[in-house]
């Protein structure tokens, strides 16, 4: 029912071929470092937005229609800074990595990387992910077998197997608390990869709300020069008419 420990394998417990390199987990302060910086950056950009420049604009908006365009084309600039402080933010929620989490699609990569070479990355303790993970399955499934057997005779059979799943779960556990620290790192990664993505399309977003509003409020629109326009024909036929008159 399990595979006895090999020859030798209580003298490298708990030595993995990563033990003289920094720990994944290493890299999750620089990840979220560049999350707050993102952050930060697109939190300029809706202050600027939002300040004291679009109140002074608001007087050269003439008329409902251009102030609708303006409104519309500000909220289009902020909706694209809310997007990416949105999914930015996102990163730096500690994301829960547990054995289940490896079967999730965002960790395909990394399983995949693992599962092409499983020499590289456990020696001869396991040939993939799977492999390393089902000495834990069998020692629960053969504890569960024990609780429920009551015949002496197999549950001492039991108790020998469970010993031996037990020894093959501490001969991976080092293995196993590595891969767990990957995928707590790769999914932190593969959110900051997102959020990237999406901050592509904010910047869009802001760029094109931004150029909306300044068109709009940039210089005098046609509805202002036309009505300049026609204060001044006021303000010269006035004019004439008085020098008529004296």
């Amino acid at each position: 029912m399990t595979s006895a420990p090999e020859p030798g394998a209580e003298s490298t417990q708990g030595i993995t071929p990563f033990d003289a390199l920094p720990s994944p987990l290493d890299a999750v302060p620089e990840l979220r470092a560049a999350a707050r910086w993102m952050i930060g950056a697109f939190g300029a950009v809706g202050a600027a937005l939002v300040g004291g420049g679009p109140l002074v604009a608001v007087g050269k908006v003439h008329g409902l229609g251009e102030a609708l365009v303006a409104g519309a084309a500000l909220l289009v600039a902020l909706a694209g800074v809310s997007l990416a402080v949105w999914q930015v933010s996102r990163v730096l929620v500690p994301p829960l990595t547990t054995t289940a989490t490896l079967a999730s699609p965002a960790l395909r990569g990394l399983r995949q990387m693992i599962d092409a070479a499983p020499a590289d990355f456990f020696g001869a303790t396991a040939t993939g992910v799977d492999d390393l993970l089902r000495h834990r399955i069998v020692a629960a499934k053969v504890q569960r077998m024990l609780a429920a057997e009551a015949d002496p005779a197999r549950r001492e059979l039991l108790r020998r197997h469970l010993e031996r799943a037990r020894a093959n779960v501490a001969r991976t556990d080092p293995f196993v608390r590595w891969l767990l620290a990957m995928a707590h790192v790769w999914q932190i990664r593969a959110a900051l990869h997102t959020a990237r993505r999406w901050c592509l399309l904010a910047v869009l977003l802001v760029a094109v709300g931004a150029v909306a509003f300044l068109t709009v409020t940039g210089g005098d629109s046609a509805a202002g020069k036309a009505a300049g326009a026609a204060g001044t024909v006021v303000t010269g036929a006035g004019a004439v008419r008085h020098h008529a008159a004296s």
